[in-house]
């Protein structure tokens, strides 16, 4: 489950927790709890409703998928188990079941040879987690594996469960659009055509007028990455940062590569050594490269509070 850094899931993510967390508060202030029914914990998905209710979900909490057919025994023994997990873990993930006979073209994006099949989707980033029909104790401990990974590094605590609740309430929490969703979406757009430059300045003209948006903040930092690493020699680059060790410009360029490829704790790792054996405006310069790759991954990430420290003591 360790991945690369999918920076569109880490961007749809902040996204929808921000709106997520938006909707809930507006359910509070007008008397709702925007809590779920248990019996909205197992869902039937389809081809038409994936995005909505698979990739947009996993940025709220973890989805697994049940990948079954009707003619399939081995679905028979297995899908009961997963539904009556979802329940006993609370909110802690979502499960969706998936008929493959319905819904062929799912079924081969995920590269499925056979079923039962087991995927994660969590904050749009696919996880297999198993094939054929598992003993209890194994799915729990996968189960258990995810939810940490989901917690740890993508913030999700997953949904509030209540017994009283009206089945229905697992819909999507959609907030009202703010004032800048015209821009966020213009820069959006701009990152799908592969414009980097117009993404940039779109965040930029968000951040102007709100410098502290964390939705600008966020896609700001990752277009920029994207912007420098875009049409690098990955061999190029990390030869000459192996080469000369105290070159802070090859340190830098070679961190930025780093992060993209999902090598996290390098690039961090990395910047930090350069700290260390700089000083005065180098120094600075490779702190601030190292923030703003802080601010690329996430705040709260783990990897980020650890290196936070570890810079801290490179600096005092």
């Amino acid at each position: 489950m360790s991945g690369v850094v999918d920076l569109a899931a880490v961007k749809a993510a902040q996204e929808a927790k921000a709106k997520a967390e938006q909707a809930r508060a507006e359910a509070a202030r007008q008397g709702g709890t925007g809590a779920v029914s248990p019996a909205d914990l197992v869902i039937d998905v389809d081809e038409a409703g994936f995005e909505r209710d698979v990739l947009q979900r996993s940025a709220e909490v973890p989805v697994v998928i049940d990948f079954w057919a009707e003619w399939c025994e081995p679905c028979k023994q297995l899908s009961p188990v997963l539904e009556r997990l979802a329940v006993e873990y609370a909110g802690r993930f979502l499960l969706a079941k998936i008929d493959v006979d319905a819904n062929q073209m799912l079924m081969q994006q995920f590269g499925i040879q056979g079923i039962p099949a087991v995927f994660a989707v969590v904050a749009g980033q696919a996880l297999p987690l198993f094939q054929g029909a598992a003993g209890e104790q194994q799915i729990r401990q996968t189960l258990d594996q995810l939810v940490q990974v989901a917690e740890q590094r993508f913030g999700l605590t997953g949904l509030t469960v209540d017994p009283e609740a009206e089945p229905g309430g697992a819909a999507p929490a959609v907030a009202p659009e703010g004032p800048y969703e015209a821009a966020l979406n213009a820069a959006a757009q701009a990152l799908d055509a592969g414009d980097l430059g117009g993404a940039v300045q779109a965040y930029k003209n968000v951040l102007a007028d709100d410098p502290g948006h964390p939705e600008a903040k966020l896609g700001l930092a990752q277009a920029e990455l994207l912007q420098r690493v875009q049409g690098a020699d990955p061999q190029k680059v990390r030869q000459e940062a192996a080469g000369n060790p105290k070159d802070i410009q090859a340190q830098i360029a070679a961190a930025d590569l780093d992060l993209v490829g999902g090598h996290v704790e390098d690039a961090f790792g990395r910047l930090i050594e350069t700290v260390q054996r700089t000083a005065g405006d180098d120094r600075d310069a490779v702190r601030r490269r190292l923030l703003e790759l802080f601010e690329v991954v996430g705040q709260e990430d783990p990897r980020v509070v650890g290196a936070r420290r570890a810079l801290a003591r490179a600096l005092f």
